[in-house]
């Protein structure tokens, strides 16, 4: 993994190459402190807690995340330099890490300019921070999953707005299972293990354990699997591709 190092470090600041990244962090600051303030009512809410910031998460990384992602591998695709590149004496697990830990980096550094929120909540009064910690823990695992989602789709397709609509898809079936509607329509009739199963498979109820402050093991496990089991399969795509 000796080139892991390097390989980040391209790839995190080609992001800074085009006005691309500062029009993301714009837009990611602008919709989180928009989506707080307004609709989630920070103030009228009188509690010193980020709980309505993290609320917005999934639902805010469900359109960015994957337009992040989706340029990762189809852009290469789309010009023809992913033959060059497959061809460079690096090693296939290297390449995949190094763009989504780049791409994860670049969303962990969106998240942290927020911290003017962190800031104002304890002026305001005096919030758990342990438990903020580990809402922006949690925040950033499930940027992570919805990556490694949007890179594996994005390595299948030579087209970057075709990635991003089945990343888009594929991760909004995976936070449903969590929803109150969804949970309350299998109520009537599922057993309760069935609940707990479909449950425990969403990205929605796990972050929501995270951001309120329960940091659990099986939490942390499912999120590093997740991530863990896109990235083979963005490996085993690339791979394929080496082949043909």
């Amino acid at each position: 993994m000796s080139h892991l190092p390097v390989l980040i470090r391209r790839e995190f600041r080609a992001y800074f190459a085009t006005p691309l990244a500062y029009v993301y962090l714009l837009v990611f600051l602008v919709l989180a402190s928009a989506l707080t303030f307004y609709m989630g009512g920070f103030y009228e809410n009188e509690q010193a807690d980020l709980q309505v910031f993290f609320a917005f998460h999934p639902w805010l990384y469900l359109f960015l995340l994957p337009a992040l992602g989706m340029r990762l591998w189809s852009e290469e695709r789309k010009s023809g330099s992913i033959e060059l590149l497959l061809t460079l004496p690096v090693r296939m697990r290297e390449l995949v890490l190094g763009k989504f830990l780049a791409a994860w980096l670049f969303a962990g550094m969106a998240l942290l300019l927020t911290f003017p929120l962190v800031l104002t909540v304890n002026f305001l009064g005096s919030p758990d921070n342990g438990a903020i910690v580990t809402g922006y823990l949690g925040s950033w695992l499930l940027a992570g999953a919805f990556l490694a989602v949007s890179a594996c789709l994005s390595a299948n397709s030579t087209s970057p707005v075709v990635a991003f609509i089945m990343a888009v898809v594929v991760c909004f079936l995976f936070l449903l299972p969590g929803h109150a509607l969804v949970l309350d329509a299998f109520r009537g009739w599922a057993p309760q293990w069935w609940l707990d199963l479909l449950a425990s498979l969403s990205f929605l109820t796990r972050f929501q354990a995270i951001s309120r402050g329960v940091l659990d093991a099986r939490d942390l496990l499912f999120f590093a699997s997740f991530i863990i089991a896109w990235l083979l399969a963005n490996g085993i795509l690339l791979e394929l591709k080496k082949a043909d």
